[in-house]
């Protein structure tokens, strides 16, 4: 694709983001959401292969039934209410709706069956951008919704953080790896949301930190699969070195950068006497730690059956920037000993 029809695609997105985020009223929220629909399409698509191609029309149909639901719910909230604005959802029956039209926005389960189907036809760049800007204009929705729905919230986010973890045990294809894994962190960012909005921030700002490197160390290595992970140390040994360090960190173990808001949803739930779900949700996690230890053990001890010539690529200069994957792999690993210091600007 032509670089200035990317970048104006780029910029596009933002904008659709941007309105969404500035907006007090439902039908400005709701073109927010369809121009950052929009904009992603043609970068979806613009390998024109079928696989590619499948995927788009796919997401396409998700997502113009979520905003058709949007739509529908905050129409019938304006006629019950006679309110536009994001915090003026007083009744149940609409913003209920809405939570569930988002959540298929995101990608919450049960709602979740076309993340990993989009996500496998997609190159990984778009992919990155699909599991990360493209779900900050939702949440902003979810998190300024003053609601009560506090079942339905808890409900979903048990049902990502179990099927997010089941799902992506007998998977060998590395996007569907981590869509199931972002429907894991999603669940864990839906259990607090109703009751530390500043925290579920925080646990999508992290889980942007964690995931945004083993999107960009994949395609340093043109990983697709499992088996493909055992030629990284001949391609960059230091990479393969710190990305067990990263995918730790993704599953929150201490004492790495994604302990942080486990540890922190874990004692927020106890607090609000929820401790059986906190213990549904840790156990959970054990899950999704099976399939980061089985991408751990591919990469660091398991080798491909190289020649000389393919063991030395180490040598060639790198053909891609890693300026980005430099900054998010510090951010992922080294975060934690400035716990306090979050926890202090979450307070504020």
């Amino acid at each position: 694709m032509n670089p200035y029809i990317t970048s104006i695609f780029l910029m596009t997105l933002g904008l659709g983001t941007t309105i969404t985020f500035a907006s007090s009223h439902w039908l400005l929220a709701w073109m927010g959401l369809e121009i950052n629909t929009l904009a992603i399409i043609p970068l979806m698509a613009q390998h024109h292969h079928p696989r590619a191609i499948e995927a788009t029309t796919k997401y396409f149909l998700v997502q113009a039934t979520a905003a058709a639901t949007i739509l529908f719910a905050s129409i019938t909230n304006a006629w019950i209410s006679g309110q536009w604005e994001l915090q003026q959802m007083t009744h149940s029956l609409p913003t209920t709706v809405i939570i569930l039209a988002l959540a298929m926005k995101v990608g919450l389960a049960p709602l979740h069956t076309w993340l990993p189907e989009v996500l496998q036809g997609l190159d990984l760049t778009t992919g990155l951008i699909l599991s990360t800007w493209q779900k900050l204009a939702p949440f902003s929705l979810l998190l300024q919704i003053t609601s009560n729905n506090m079942p339905t919230l808890i409900l979903l986010g048990l049902a990502s953080t179990l099927i997010g973890g089941w799902g992506g045990i007998n998977q060998t294809q590395l996007r569907k790896i981590l869509a199931y894994s972002s429907i894991a962190h999603l669940g864990w960012m839906a259990l607090i949301l109703n009751y530390s909005p500043n925290l579920t921030f925080l646990t999508l700002i992290i889980y942007f930190m964690t995931t945004t490197p083993l999107f960009l160390i994949f395609k340093i290595n043109q990983a697709t699969t499992i088996n493909l992970l055992a030629t990284s140390w001949s391609k960059a040994p230091a990479l393969t070195t710190i990305t067990p360090l990263i995918l730790f960190s993704l599953g929150g173990l201490p004492p790495l950068t994604g302990f942080l808001p486990k540890w922190m949803i874990l004692t927020e739930l106890t607090k609000q006497e929820l401790a059986p779900v906190a213990t549904i949700a840790a156990l959970s996690a054990l899950l999704s730690l099976f399939f980061y230890l089985r991408l751990s053990y591919a990469l660091t001890l398991t080798s491909a059956p190289n020649n000389t010539t393919a063991q030395l690529s180490w040598r060639l200069y790198p053909s891609q920037s890693t300026l980005l994957l430099i900054i998010s792999s510090t951010l992922a690993i080294c975060l934690l000993p400035l716990s306090p210091s979050i926890l202090a600007f979450l307070t504020l």
